[in-house]
């Protein structure tokens, strides 16, 4: 299977249904500008931990609409809320909030300290 020098990776499939969206739905009732999100990236570019660190808001946004929670969990404690992110959305997402409302929503589901 080896003809061309590469192999093929096994498909990531993502079950939507199986995955845990309360973290998300929390969020999204105290801050329903998330939908707005067209994950752009232009949070990442401004973000001063994301030019030092593998934190990316983008990702985690999109990981959150997943419910994809372990791996927001362990990425989130890595920013600062400075609000950078904020100034340089052009959809006029208050991206500081979610990752606040994200903190506390993991706070509350047990298992998080800030």
């Amino acid at each position: 299977m080896d003809k061309f020098g590469f192999s093929l990776s096994k498909a990531r499939v993502i079950d939507y249904d199986a995955n845990d969206r309360s973290i998300v739905s929390y969020i999204l009732e105290r801050e329903p500008s998330l939908n707005l999100c067209i994950e752009c990236g232009c949070c990442s570019a401004a973000c001063t931990t994301g030019n030092f660190t593998g934190f990316s808001l983008r990702e985690i946004h999109i990981l959150l609409k997943r419910g994809e929670n372990e791996q927001v969990r362990a990425k989130i404690r890595k920013c600062m809320l400075c609000g950078k992110c904020i100034l340089v959305c052009p959809r006029g997402v208050n991206t500081r909030n979610v990752v606040f409302l994200s903190k506390q929503a993991f706070a509350k589901n047990g298992g998080y300290e800030f």
